[in-house]
């Protein structure tokens, strides 16, 4: 799965989650720039991972503070994910 598919579709998630224009939601955009708070990151998080079908660490998605971090974080759970799956 190429990148800019997990990217394309990391940015559909947080747009519709948080209801503001798709073109709003820039992979160099931060949460502060976008008015997105902690409840609304943990939202956004639920919907990736019902999204993806991968499970999200709490510790390390509180490290995640622009849409580039996310985008990179869901891109190496997805890839870990078909990893696995190939070697099981």
């Amino acid at each position: 799965m190429a990148d800019e598919t997990i990217q394309s579709r990391v940015l559909k998630v947080i747009a519709n989650t948080q209801r503001i224009p798709l073109e709003r939601v820039q992979p160099d955009s931060t949460f502060e720039e976008l008015g997105i708070d902690s409840m609304d990151s943990i939202n956004i998080l639920f919907d990736l991972e019902s999204e993806f079908d991968i499970e999200i660490d709490d510790e390390d998605a509180k490290k995640i503070h622009t849409i580039h971090e996310m985008v990179e974080g869901v891109t190496y759970l997805v890839n870990a994910k078909q990893k696995a799956s190939q070697q099981g």
